[in-house]
């Protein structure tokens, strides 16, 4: 299947991970910030297409998209 958004999303990830950011750096870029367990709790993972990922809000079942980086494994960015 051609994807045409593969190399844009290449390029982020290289760009996210190439100097990954603690999560105080995230927090001030992006906004709240999420480590894996604390994005499973609050979020339903509904599919990955890096760098970004489609959740679904559990406390209301609002869908929506965030971004996450490799290593340290953040999620950040949540639109909804």
């Amino acid at each position: 299947m051609n994807d045409p958004t593969e190399g844009f999303r290449r390029e982020m990830v290289s760009e996210l991970n190439r100097l990954p950011g603690g999560r105080e750096d995230l927090e001030e870029k992006y906004g709240k910030v999420w480590s894996t367990d604390q994005m499973t709790e609050e979020f339903q993972a509904l599919g990955f297409l890096a760098p970004y990922i489609h959740v679904m809000r559990r406390s209301d079942k609002v869908k929506g998209t965030m971004m996450f980086q490799h290593n340290p494994r953040f999620y950040f960015s949540f639109s909804g």
